[in-house]
């Protein structure tokens, strides 16, 4: 099994941020993918969105469904992450006043990624943009 999905992330639309990892999600369950790996996935997923919503004006997200593994990669064309080592500190957020008050920007997503997925990987470039991959092992 080889299944490629591919969906955009729109900047600043936070009504329909998640509509990919639940899309992706969904599609887990109609495959019979076990619930804690469709839990890990939809989780790290939509933690991704919603940084790249918040953070970088959007993006696109890269579903590739194996029979062994679920891998997503999140691309976008932000601002780039100055210091991974601070944004991985859960709590740690730059995200605006306005995003904090509507219950977003807590300083969670990258921990969360980190915690939900068996492999993640960071490449960012200041002024370039950010693609975080993520592989959940089934």
């Amino acid at each position: 099994m080889n299944i490629q999905l591919h969906y955009t992330v729109s900047a600043d639309d936070f009504t329909r941020a998640g509509e990919a990892s639940g899309a992706v999600k969904a599609k887990l369950k109609q495959l019979g993918f076990r619930p804690d790996v469709i839990r890990k996935v939809a989780i790290a997923m939509y933690e991704g969105e919603i940084n790249m919503v918040i953070h970088a004006g959007g993006g696109v997200a890269d579903v590739d469904i194996e029979a062994d593994r679920v891998v997503v990669v999140l691309t976008d064309q932000g601002p780039g992450i100055p210091d991974i080592e601070k944004a991985m500190q859960e709590g740690y957020s730059t995200a605006s006043e306005t995003v904090r008050n509507l219950g977003f920007g807590a300083g969670m997503g990258l921990p969360n990624i980190k915690k939900y997925t068996d492999d993640l990987i960071i490449d960012t470039e200041i002024g370039k943009g950010t693609r975080i991959t993520m592989t959940v092992l089934v």
